[in-house]
């Protein structure tokens, strides 16, 4: 079974696999936040305390089946994580490391629901909430399931790593090691 992903205006379009694989979180850090401002996505993105609900999974699961060329990235700073978008309509589609070694990427919530098939149905609950420090208002979110996360990591994203499984990426030149689109660096 697959899970759909799409771009707002339908641009971009391609599928998630190997659902089982991912884990399903809620960040609430700055950057996250920041990110939904840059591009006056705060409404569709952030829930009421300034949340992202995210699709943890490998970047070998991600296909690009349609508009991979309408794709971009930014980085807050020059040391921040690669923030994918899609150019056609701000659509935010995920967050990877810099170094595509890492193998990970943190899909949002935009890009990801369908009424076909919900979060819910595709991937579970929400099993990690995480920088709760960086919610808006009181009381803050409790974080929870920190080892939740640590197991998903050593379980994906180290074997992903030790096996090459981390060169099958559609966001990574992988004989440069480069982002296939340069990102915009907004800390510059």
């Amino acid at each position: 079974m697959n899970h759909p992903l799409q771009c707002r205006c339908g641009t971009i379009k391609g599928s998630i696999s190997n659902l089982k694989d991912a884990n399903r979180s809620v960040c609430y850090c700055k950057d996250c936040q920041a990110f939904a401002r840059f591009w006056g996505q705060e409404r569709e993105t952030l829930d009421a305390q300034g949340g992202s609900d995210i699709i943890q999974t490998l970047p070998k699961n991600v296909t690009f089946l349609q508009g991979v060329g309408s794709l971009a990235c930014m980085r807050l700073s020059d040391k921040g994580m690669i923030r994918w978008y899609a150019d056609c309509c701000k659509t935010p589609i995920g967050n990877t490391m810099a170094n595509y070694k890492i193998s990970f990427i943190g899909l949002l919530h935009n890009c990801l629901e369908s009424a076909g098939q919900p979060l819910q149905d595709s991937f579970g609950p929400v099993r990690v909430y995480a920088n709760p420090q960086g919610a808006i208002g009181e009381p803050k979110p409790t974080a929870r399931g920190t080892g939740t996360i640590i197991w998903w990591l050593a379980k994906t994203v180290l074997p992903a790593r030790l096996n090459g499984d981390y060169k099958h990426t559609p966001f990574f030149r992988t004989d440069t090691g480069m982002p296939i689109v340069a990102p915009q660096v907004l800390g510059e």
